[in-house]
C-alpha cells in the first residue's frame, strides 16, 4: 500500500481508510493507497510549519538549494521510464506523451534549479541622505500544492519546482485519482535528503483535503491547477487568512483558421488541439472558428482524418489517444454531447462509445466534431474537457475575434494564417495568456503559463512562476543615525 509523506516519514491515514487505484484501459486495480482527511492534512500542514519557522531550509543558501533541486532532476532522468510507465498505468494516455512529459519535467526542475541563486536583491535609490534602500525577494511560508489528474506529474512539477528553489516548504496535494507518479516522486526526493518537514505528501479528496488546505491560517500560499467550481470553493476559503493565491482554471479555447492558412497545417493542427490526450488538456482547442469560405473542405478533412484516429492501450505503439480517466468524466462528456444535440448543433463524427471490443473495459470515447455551432450554445461556451470539438464559421477578421473572446474564459488560443500582419494583429486583441500564431499547443519553462479573466490567477512557468512563490521585502537602512526631535 502506498502512504503518505510528512516530516520524512511514511505514514498512513489515520482513520486506516484506503483507496483503489485503476487502470482506466481495464479498470484493473493497478494500486492501493491510504486516504487521508482533515486530521491527516494538519499533521502535513504542521510538519510544513515547523520546518519553515526553525529556518534550517530557508537559510540554506540559495546556490545549495539549487543544487538538491538539480537533483531531483536527475532522478527524474534515471528513473524516466518507470514514471512514464506509471503515468501511463495511472491514466491511460500514450507512453510516448508519458516519456515526453517527463523530459519535460526534468526540464522544468533543472531550470528552477539555475534560478535558485540568480535573484540577489535590487538596491534602489533612496531619496533620503545617509540611507540605503533595497528590495529582496523571499519565500512565501507553506505552500499548499493540488496538481489535477489530467497530468499528474508535470503539473505537479510546475509549482513543487519554483516553490523548493523560493526556500518554501510544501504539502503536495494530488489527484486522489492519479497519485501514482508524485508518491514515487517523492520517494525519489525522500532519497535525496531534503531537511525533515520540507516535503509532505497528503492523499484524499479535493473536499477534506483540499478544503482543509485553503481554510488552514498555518498555510500561507495555496497553488491549484483544476475546475472552476473547485476553484470558487478555494479561493473562498482561503479569504480566512488572506493566502496567497496562484490558479490555473481551465477554458474554452478558440482556434481561428483564416482561408489564407496553409490548409494541410491548419487541418492537422486543429485535429491535434482538441484530440491530443482524449482533449483532457486545459488549452485544448476545442471551440474551432473557421473562415467561411474554406469552412465545409475543412469540416469534410476535418472528419475524414477524425475517424481514422487509433484508440487504444496507452502501451500500444500504435495507439493514438487512450481513454478518458474515469467513467464519472465520460459520463459528464456524454451529457455534454447531448446536450449539444438539444440545442441544435449537427453531429458529423463520433459522439458515441466505440464499438470495437477491445475497448469495452476502458473509458473510451470517439473523437467527435459539431458543426452549425453558435457562440450562445452551451457546449460553446463550456469546457466538455474531452474529445469534442464544436465548430463555428467567420466572415471577417473582426469577427472573428469577437467571438473567440466571447467566453469567461481566457486561457489560451491560436491563429492560423499566412498573413504575419494579421497574426500579430489579432493575437494582440486576444484577451488571452497565450496566443500561439500557426502552432498550437507547444509550452516551454522559459515562458509564463496563465490565464486571463475565469482561466486563473498568476502564471506558473519562466521567472515569473519562481516569484510567485516569494514575497517583496523593502529593507531602509540609515547609514547616520540621529534622533529627530518631533517630540520636544
Amino acid at each position: 500500500m502506498k502512504k503518505m509523506y510528512m516530516n520524512s516519514e511514511w505514514i498512513e491515514a489515520v482513520s486506516g481508510k484506503t483507496r483503489s487505484i485503476i487502470n482506466p484501459y481495464n479498470q484493473e486495480v493497478v494500486a492501493t493507497v491510504t486516504e487521508g482527511n482533515e486530521e491527516d492534512t494538519r499533521i502535513a500542514i504542521a510538519s510544513a510549519r515547523r520546518a519553515f519557522d526553525n529556518g534550517e531550509w530557508t537559510s540554506t543558501p540559495a546556490h545549495e538549494r539549487g543544487k538538491l533541486v538539480h537533483k531531483i532532476a536527475e532522478m527524474i532522468e534515471r528513473n524516466k521510464e518507470e514514471l512514464g510507465e506509471l503515468e501511463t498505468l495511472n491514466t491511460g494516455k500514450t507512453l510516448i506523451e508519458s516519456r515526453d512529459d517527463m523530459d519535460g519535467i526534468a526540464e522544468v526542475f533543472r531550470y528552477y534549479a539555475g534560478l535558485a541563486d540568480k535573484d540577489g536583491g535590487e538596491v534602489i535609490a533612496s531619496p533620503l541622505p545617509n540611507s540605503q534602500s533595497k528590495v529582496v525577494r523571499e519565500p512565501v511560508g507553506v505552500c499548499a500544492l493540488i496538481s489535477p489528474w489530467n497530468y499528474p506529474l508535470l503539473q505537479a512539477s510546475w509549482k513543487i519546482a519554483p516553490a523548493l528553489a523560493a526556500g518554501n516548504t510544501i504539502v503536495m496535494k494530488p489527484s486522489s485519482i492519479t497519485p501514482l507518479t508524485t508518491i514515487r516522486i517523492t520517494e525519489l526526493m525522500d532519497e535525496i535528503g531534503f531537511p525533515k518537514g520540507v516535503i509532505n505528501l497528503v492523499l484524499g479528496s479535493g473536499n477534506s483535503v483540499g478544503g482543509e488546505l485553503a481554510r488552514n491560517p498555518d498555510v500561507d500560499l495555496i497553488s491549484f491547477t483544476g475546475g472552476s467550481e473547485a476553484g470558487r470553493s478555494i479561493m473562498q476559503a482561503a479569504s480566512g487568512n488572506f493566502k496567497k493565491i496562484s490558479m490555473e482554471l481551465g477554458g474554452k479555447n478558440p482556434n481561428i483558421v483564416f482561408a489564407d492558412a496553409d490548409f494541410e497545417t491548419a487541418v492537422d493542427q486543429a485535429l491535434n488541439a482538441v484530440f491530443f490526450h482524449a482533449g483532457q488538456v486545459c488549452s485544448a482547442g476545442a471551440r474551432l472558428l473557421v473562415e467561411d469560405s474554406i469552412h465545409d473542405k475543412f469540416v469534410d478533412a476535418l472528419v475524414e482524418r477524425a475517424k481514422r484516429i487509433k484508440l487504444g492501450n496507452g502501451f500500444d505503439e500504435s495507439t493514438q489517444s487512450g481513454p478518458l480517466t474515469t467513467a464519472e468524466h465520460r459520463n459528464s462528456i456524454e451529457r455534454y454531447v447531448e446536450i449539444g444535440k438539444e440545442e441544435g448543433a449537427k453531429l458529423v463524427v463520433g459522439g458515441k462509445r466505440p464499438e470495437d471490443l477491445e475497448l469495452q473495459k476502458g473509458f473510451f470515447y470517439l473523437p467527435t466534431i459539431f458543426t452549425d455551432c453558435t457562440s450562445e450554445m452551451h457546449i460553446v461556451q463550456e469546457e466538455a474537457f474531452g474529445p469534442v470539438m464544436t465548430v463555428e464559421r467567420f466572415r471577417t477578421e473582426e469577427e472573428a475575434i469577437k467571438l473567440a473572446n466571447d467566453t469567461i474564459y481566457g486561457l489560451a488560443g491560436a491563429v492560423f494564417t499566412n498573413d504575419g500582419a494579421r497574426g500579430e494583429r489579432v493575437a494582440s486583441r486576444l484577451r488571452m495568456g497565450t496566443v500561439w500564431i500557426n502552432d498550437y499547443h507547444p509550452y516551454f519553462v522559459q515562458a509564463p503559463w496563465g490565464g486571463y479573466k475565469q482561466s486563473g490567477i498568476g502564471r506558473e512557468l519562466s521567472k515569473i512562476g519562481l516569484e510567485e512563490y516569494t514575497e517583496v521585502k523593502h529593507i531602509y537602512r540609515n547609514l547616520s543615525p540621529e534622533p529627530v526631535n518631533w517630540f520636544k
